[in-house]
């Protein structure tokens, strides 16, 4: 069952989201307490509410030189946008869903999302996957096959479906005592 532990907070992603990235590198700080984070399939909420990602827009420009801007005032690294970005992230986000399975959500999430912003790698490529796995402490040879597994699909299917019922219409959101806080620049107000 997807259940959140008693007054934690839920951080929902999606590991193409550069504005997840920032919210996961953040949130412990502001909100005082590491949140559960709950992947989803962003490319499905998009589909449900009729709209798409900013990055295939006249928007991309501003919105990245944002991002760039967010992520120096946090003290972060500087972007290192991944050639074609955004790419194909369902293996990714699949993948995701097992390390969350696992345990270990956040160790695979913050490497995957520091490989592609920070590195400028490709999710899209699994050996690059299998590396995000490594450095979070799962066995990288298991990641191929718990992606093709019909239990790790469906329970992506089960936590995206879950978001959407329950408010969820953008990544990243943050759920705090009930409350949904919708993007990166809505975890002060959370807090």
């Amino acid at each position: 069952m997807l259940r959140r532990m008693a007054d934690r907070p839920v951080l929902y992603i999606d590991l193409g989201s550069p504005y997840a990235y920032l919210a996961v590198e953040r949130a412990p700080a502001l909100l005082g307490a590491e949140p559960e984070l709950r992947p989803v399939l962003l490319g499905a909420i998009f589909a449900w509410r009729g709209s798409g990602s900013w990055a295939a827009t006249s928007e991309r420009p501003a919105r990245v030189a944002d991002l760039e801007a967010r992520a120096a005032r946090a003290g972060l690294p500087p972007f290192a946008w991944p050639p074609g970005w955004p790419a194909d992230g369902l293996a990714a986000m699949r993948a995701a869903t097992w390390a969350a399975m696992q345990g270990r959500a956040t160790a695979f999430a913050r490497s995957a999302f520091r490989l592609q912003f920070v590195d400028g790698a490709d999710l899209a490529d699994l050996t690059v996957l299998e590396a995000a796995a490594g450095v979070a402490g799962l066995d990288p040879a298991a990641l191929r096959p718990a992606i093709a597994d019909p239990a790790v699909k469906q329970r992506l299917r089960d936590a995206t479906q879950a978001a959407w019922d329950a408010g969820v219409r953008g990544i990243p959101t943050l759920e705090v005592g009930g409350e949904l806080y919708y993007g990166d620049d809505r975890l002060e107000a959370a807090a």
